[in-house]
């Protein structure tokens, strides 16, 4: 598995991924040339600029290390963003990288006629695999952009945010990690939940700690159950989680598959020939956990201020560059001159030499690239169990109680306007773009309702009507309004639209002049309500399914459902209760469904391009 700036020091090899027919030997020697290679590079937060931190005790030869927050251990000041004819942007010996690296015409400075050089833009690419360096270029103003693991980011938020020209956003996905990590155990563990009060070896400030409290917390686990000892380096020195595994006292270790495959007697259970150690054996990879390491790029909050055109022009070369590749790596062949040009030109860059073509394949094969449509799934799905927001709590949260951050601080993402991405792209049919957060809309769509102020903001509105015990809204019926609803959610994107139902008063009205008690009187209004929420609900679900079978699709998250049930009838409200109908007209009038398109400019947090 590649070096991840100061998080990984060795590119895999496809032969690292878990097979137990590959050939040890080669393994071993590939693993074990690589290592020498990276060996010194990834010592990040800890020795290479005298950060104090503590060798705190040596056993059977492995150097463990204390890992306290960051914010503790990095300091110098933080400077503007240089001014420059090519802006540096930062690589990782990672697969993920190499979609960069073609965008800029397969060279480390942008190339005449790449992708990049298209867009107007002039880079720089710089790799860096020692995060702590990355995150001091970053500070003084070397290059806006920070490249690592969203856990990595996590780990780093807190000291980033202490500026606010610092303060990360978040503006692309790369890649899902998917085989190059392992989880490698001793005898008598059998599952995850078998490491309860056992001692685990993990690499300091390494993606390797958010892949292991996400796979405690799955097991119902915390990282209090467990007992950490933190490694400097993930592979090649004394201080590694391979190393330590060595060590009576030591149950567990996350590390790279080729230390993974020495490990276990390549894959299998190790015999403790040839650097193995006896009854170990991999439990878990990345191939099974393919939704815990997210690689990302980020770029400082003032850069993205002042170049927010530069920025997206930055992340639609990714997009554009990641098909391209894509495309390489499925038609070889017939491309084999283009694809040969570019995997040579990874290997020198990534791999410190062109003639590494096997371990910059293995790199590309090691993870899963996210496109366009895992880029709106992750920055804007509210739905979705692996989005970036709820991995950045879940992250922050574990660390936070290990003490590797003092306090939680959420991500800035850019929130794009993806329709913008669109142009160029091959992949990006039937994604649904979700441009608000569901979460606020409520939030705010309550307080509005609670206050009365729903027609605050309000651009246009109209109604729809349905008949008594109606539950269903075909189109054929309502193709007009329904028509007029999708003109209005394309046209006002940047609007909220609510769908308000309300109910007839009736049975309510009627229940008060026979004398119904007040409890019965109250359960009359309550399911009126819901009866009224339920048929905003369905009237919203008809609208959006009359768009796509038109071959538009709607924003879900655009619509906000609201019910009114009884409490805003056409004719009036006399006292506290609903006025009676006077005409079968006002009556009739109160089944109805009402559309606000409704301005939230003021409510910015709602809205997700902003």
């Amino acid at each position: 598995m590649p070096a991840r700036t100061g998080i990984r020091a060795v590119p895999a090899d496809s032969s690292y991924c878990g097979s137990v027919d590959d050939d040890f030997h080669a393994s071993l020697k590939r693993a074990r040339r690589l290592a020498m290679r990276w060996n010194g590079r990834n010592r990040a937060f800890l020795t290479v600029l005298g950060l104090g931190f503590l060798i705190s005790r040596f056993a059977w030869g492995v150097q463990y290390v204390d890992s306290p927050p960051l914010v503790k251990v990095v300091h110098g000041p933080v400077g503007q963003v240089q001014k420059s004819a090519s802006v540096q942007v930062p690589l990782i010996t990672w697969g993920g990288d190499i979609a960069t690296i073609l965008a800029n015409g397969n060279a480390r400075v942008t190339a005449k006629g790449s992708i990049f050089d298209r867009l107007g833009l002039n880079l720089k690419l710089v790799r860096e695999d020692d995060f702590k360096k990355q995150v001091e270029a970053y500070r003084r103003g070397d290059t806006p952009y920070l490249r690592g693991t969203l856990g990595m980011l996590a780990m780093a938020s807190e000291l980033l945010a202490g500026d606010p020209r610092t303060k990360p956003v978040v503006i692309y996905q790369m890649t899902w990690s998917s085989g190059g990590d392992a989880l490698v155990v001793k005898e008598g563990i059998k599952t995850v939940s078998d490491l309860k009060g056992r001692t685990i070896a993990v690499q300091a400030y390494g993606p390797h700690v958010q892949l292991l409290t996400e796979m405690l917390r799955d097991a119902g686990l915390s990282i209090r159950d467990v007992t950490i000892k933190w490694t400097r380096d993930l592979t090649g020195t004394e201080s590694t989680p391979a190393k330590a595994l060595s060590s009576p006292d030591v149950h567990a270790a996350t590390v790279i598959t080729p230390d993974a495959l020495m490990l276990t007697s390549n894959g299998t259970v190790g015999t403790g020939a040839e650097g193995s150690i006896r009854g170990a054996r991999i439990l878990l990879t990345t191939k099974t956990a393919n939704r815990i390491i997210a690689d990302v790029y980020a770029v400082r909050s003032d850069y993205f201020a002042a170049h927010r055109d530069q920025v997206e022009n930055f992340v639609r070369g990714l997009m554009l560059a990641e098909e391209e590749l894509r495309d390489l790596f499925k038609n070889k062949e017939p491309r084999l001159k283009d694809y040969q040009k570019s995997v040579a030109a990874a290997a020198e860059i990534l791999l410190d030499s062109a003639q590494a073509v096997a371990d910059a394949e293995a790199m590309y094969n090691d993870c899963e690239y996210v496109g366009f449509r895992g880029n709106v799934r992750f920055f804007t799905d509210q739905n979705y169990p692996r989005k970036l927001s709820k991995l950045n709590e879940e992250a922050q949260t574990a660390f936070a109680s290990i003490g590797l951050i003092g306090k939680g601080i959420p991500l800035d993402h850019a929130s794009w306007d993806y329709e913008r991405f669109k142009t160029g792209l091959k992949d990006t049919a039937g994604v649904e773009i979700q441009r608000f957060d569901k979460e606020r809309v409520a939030s705010v769509i309550t307080r509005k309702q609670q206050q009365g102020t729903l027609a605050e903001g309000e651009l246009f509105s109209f109604e729809v009507y349905f008949q008594p015990n109606q539950n269903t809204f075909p189109a054929d019926l309502y193709a007009d309004s329904f028509g007029r609803v999708v003109e209005l959610a394309s046209t006002y994107g940047g609007a909220l639209i609510s769908v308000e139902g309300h109910s007839d008063p009736m049975a309510y009205l009627n229940g008060k002049k026979q004398g119904q008690p007040e409890v019965v009187l109250g359960r009359i209004k309550q399911s009126a309500k819901n009866l009224s929420l339920t048929r905003a609900a369905a009237v919203r679900d008809s609208v959006i399914a009359y768009a796509r079978n038109r071959g538009i699709t709607l924003d879900e998250s655009q619509f906000a459902v609201v019910g009114h049930g009884i409490m805003q009838p056409r004719s009036g409200i006399c006292g506290s209760d609903p006025c009676p109908p006077k005409t079968e007209q006002e009556w009739r009038d109160n089944m109805r469904v009402e559309f606000r398109i409704i301005q939230v400019e003021a409510e910015s947090a709602v809205f997700k391009p902003l």
